[in-house]
């Protein structure tokens, strides 16, 4: 007699990749033991990858898969945020991904290596990038830290903004790089007045974890950096109470802030989505 043919089709319960282990019939993914909170759409998501491993799933594929005809819902939005939210707790990266590679105009693809449940062998990687799974150990900072980060740089320019505000009068007394003190006060009130929206816009922005805010904040860079860099002199302003040499070392660290918010844009909200 024959032996039964193997039903090469069941998927399995059990994935496992690095130090993250996923179970797909309780729809559970755990870091080394511990359960993590993954939301029902980005486990969907991260369950159909695992499934795939090396090969490039479309996005057409997955809107077919995970968004039926019959879901009325912005699709490129629902597919970015489900993507970032998965990055977000295996502390992955679009920009240096260790699981889920962004494939240009084209779809995702799971890179690292899968064991899946009753296989000791690593599902084989069809990549050249697939990189080690003693890499994909190594500390990744986690979205919510730089998300943090940068609501609290957004904090620090609104105390800038109030302080100028509530002291303007003593504005008049300034003068920097020979600017008379009328325009320097005028100057300032004006520039914390449009500053003020604009960073409680961002704080919002970062604070709900929108998830366009990559795109919008690389659209408006250019007008955020040279409104910084203005700022950046705001030290100048109480010269005469801390003295130059402070007053020039704050500048200095104050000049490279805004290159230090797009960086950590980046980070959370890579363009790629």
């Amino acid at each position: 007699m024959s032996a039964p043919a193997r039903n090469s089709s069941r998927k399995p319960g059990l994935v496992r990749f690095g130090v993250f282990e996923a179970d797909l019939e309780t729809r559970e993914l755990r870091k080394q033991g511990r359960r993590i909170r993954l939301q029902d759409q980005p486990f969907a998501l991260l369950a159909f990858l695992l499934e795939r491993p090396g090969v490039i799933v479309s996005r057409e594929e997955l809107r077919d898969k995970l968004w039926p005809a019959d879901t009325f819902v912005d699709f490129d939005h629902s597919l970015n945020t489900a993507v970032n939210k998965i990055r977000e707790v295996l502390g992955d990266s679009a920009t240096s991904p260790r699981f889920i590679e962004t494939v240009a105009r084209r779809g995702y693809r799971f890179i690292a290596a899968v064991h899946m449940s009753g296989n000791a062998d690593a599902v084989p990687q069809q990549l050249a990038r697939v990189v080690p799974e003693s890499q994909t150990d190594l500390p990744r900072p986690h979205r919510g830290v730089t998300r943090i980060l940068f609501g609290l740089l957004q904090v620090m320019y609104l105390i800038f903004y109030v302080e100028a505000l509530l002291h303007w009068h003593a504005l008049d007394r300034i003068e920097i790089f020979n600017v008379g003190a009328p325009l320097v006060t005028s100057i300032v009130i004006v520039s914390a007045g449009v500053g003020i929206p604009l960073r409680f816009y961002l704080l919002s922005a970062v604070g709900f974890d929108h998830a366009q805010l990559g795109m919008k904040f690389h659209k408006i860079f250019l007008g955020i950096l040279v409104f910084d860099l203005f700022w950046g002199i705001a030290p100048f302003l109480i010269v005469e109470r801390i003295g130059f040499g402070p007053a020039f070392g704050a500048t200095a660290a104050l000049l490279y802030v805004p290159f230090a918010e797009r960086t950590l844009v980046r980070m959370a909200y890579p363009n790629a989505g």
